[in-house]
């Protein structure tokens, strides 16, 4: 029989929830009052002074969240994440989660919130998903002032002999809005300084969130900031730095609040870091090394979520931020669910904002199983950094038992542990068997290891990523993306890790290809350079950097009570 249960909306929830003051969610991290800054009920920035005060302290096993390859409706690794730490608070054990914060372009598109759901949320929900401490609109406000200098630059002379058509520096706003796309700036009257295309990205695929996500400091904030390339210059093709165009200072003022981690709590009161948001397709899609850099010194545990599959968030977290962090993860786990599975089957379509196929839904641990390539080269993933994997079953209220064993089957297979969560429904409680698994395999001695050397070649780093981690047979580059491979080298930028951007749907950079696609070269049509932030990025395939509103917007469903209260929001 299928599992029915019914669970109130998420807002419901969460307005239920018993909130402990923040300043006693920080103290049992063992953080004082000396180091929150309030801001409202429930929520408060960490100072960094944070980091330099617990250095002392023993680490905590540190724990990624990944994922299978989801559908477009997302798996559950944020719900996971919470529902873990949760769980583990549940067994006795001291835990800390960090996520990535809420854009709110998705949360009032079709995707919704990003705090979680059902009774494994970080709340206030309504704060998480609208605003927060105004981290998003101080990335936007500091990217945007680039992009004014650089324009200004232009309009007053050129001094630095930039090429207009090689300006890489577009501008942000955190809304879906896909006619600002594409757009030409300076029509009108001369002094609205010169004609130039240009576009608008949502600020999470800002650079300077990714720069945010992956700085250390205030100091090395700025010092990220004043290197960050916006384009080039006519004679030479000389890279062009923020720090030339004088505008790093006044950026990291903008930003200089927005760097201290945000401090929440879930459900049952488990402290949660929330603090940065990088694209997940594009960028690093992990949350902040600072927060991490805290958390990891609060208990027993930190549980860290790392976007979209293990093949992406994962790959990106133990090949950059933990570069940059220089911490070393214990467990890793791989969320699967009964629904992705069976679309991995190839015999199953689930498209966004449509109702689920009845057939996805009926009784069928056939098609599980035959999904099971994606899950099985997933956990390869974790382990071929050296990483234990534990899978975890994502249980949703249509499933039926036998599926949820068919899972249990390929792991067994697979030697690794696999757990059942309900944590959605039940919270915590339900997540209890995950949290026992987990803490099992982070107690087996870490062999974690980066998948190349920092000093090998950028097209050694691509194809080692292609081959090992995609499962491709090689690699394509366009004309254009070799040219600017040879540029980036040139420029000393050799050493930096590779940031893949392509789709989060498919192993491969077809988002068509279901299970583990073979017989495959990755094409790799352009090259670009978050020098700032930390990495080179090649593009494979279409990356949407503006997405845009769907037939049935979230926001159309958003409103305010009577009573003053947002209604809508999920």
């Amino acid at each position: 029989m299928a599992q029915t249960t019914t669970t109130p909306g998420n807002l419901e929830i969460a307005r239920g929830a018993a909130l402990q003051p923040i300043e006693e969610v920080a103290a049992g991290m063992g953080l004082g009052p000396h180091l929150l800054e309030h801001y409202g009920r429930g929520v408060a920035k960490i100072d960094l002074a944070a980091i330099e005060e617990v250095a002392d302290r023993p680490p905590a096993k540190y724990i990624v969240v990944s994922a299978i390859t989801p559908t477009p409706l997302g798996e559950g690794k944020t719900t996971t994440t919470v529902g873990l730490g949760q769980g583990l608070a549940r067994t006795g054990r001291r835990a800390t989660i960090a996520i990535r914060q809420a854009s709110m372009g998705p949360t009032l598109g079709i995707k919704g919130g990003a705090a979680g759901g059902g009774y494994s949320q970080v709340v206030p929900m309504e704060r998480l998903n609208l605003h927060l401490t105004g981290d998003m609109h101080a990335v936007t406000a500091a990217h945007n002032q680039l992009a004014a200098m650089i324009d200004n630059e232009l309009f007053r002379g050129n001094p630095l002999g930039i090429d207009p058509d090689a300006v890489s520096w577009r501008r942000v706003l955190d809304v879906n809005d896909r006619a600002l796309r594409d757009i030409v700036t300076g029509l009108g009257p001369r002094t609205n300084g010169p004609p130039r295309q240009t576009g608008f990205d949502i600020t999470a695929a800002s650079e300077l969130m990714a720069t945010l996500a992956m700085a250390t400091s205030l100091r090395d904030l700025r010092e990220r900031l004043g290197r960050t390339v916006v384009g080039f210059t006519r004679d030479g093709g000389e890279p062009v730095t923020a720090e030339q165009i004088r505008a790093a200072g006044a950026m990291t003022v903008l930003l200089r609040e927005a760097l201290k981690p945000n401090l929440l709590q879930t459900l049952e009161n488990t402290p949660a870091l929330v603090h940065a948001g990088p694209f997940g397709n594009i960028a690093t899609g992990n949350s902040s090394v600072v927060a991490d850099l805290i958390g990891i010194r609060t208990g027993d545990y930190l549980v860290t979520e790392a976007g979209f599959g293990a093949d992406m968030g994962a790959e990106r977290f133990f090949n950059i931020k933990c570069r940059v962090s220089s911490l070393v993860p214990d467990a890793g786990v791989v969320v699967a669910t009964v629904r992705a599975l069976k679309v991995h089957s190839g015999r199953h379509t689930v498209v966004a904002g449509r109702p689920l196929p009845t057939e996805l839904l009926a009784e069928n641990p056939d098609d599980v199983y035959a999904g099971g390539d994606n899950l099985r080269a997933q956990i390869a993933n974790i382990r071929r950094h050296g990483v234990t994997p534990v899978v975890a079953i994502n249980a949703f209220g249509g499933d039926y038992a036998s599926e949820h064993e068919a899972i249990r089957a390929i792991a067994a297979e697979a030697g690794v542990r696999c757990a059942l969560s309900t944590h959605f429904s039940e919270g915590g409680a339900g997540a209890v068997e995950l949290a026992e698994a987990v803490a099992e395999a982070a107690e087996e001695p870490s062999e974690f290891h980066h998948l190349y050397p920092a000093e090998a070649g950028l097209r050694e780093k691509i194809e080692t990523i292609a081959t090992q981690v995609y499962g491709a047979d090689g690699v394509e580059y366009s004309t254009v993306a070799a040219r600017s491979l040879d540029l980036f080298e040139r420029s000393g930028w050799g050493d930096l890790p590779i940031c893949m951007a392509k789709t989060h749907l498919s192993l491969s950079a077809d988002p068509t290809l279901r299970g583990a696609p073979t017989g495959w070269t990755l094409p790799v049509r352009e090259v670009r350079a978050s020098v700032g932030a930390g990495f080179i990025y090649p593009i494979c395939g279409q990356m949407q950097t503006m997405p845009g509103l769907g037939s049935d917007p979230a926001a159309v469903h958003i409103d305010i009570n009577d009573d003053g209260e947002t209604v809508g929001l999920f």
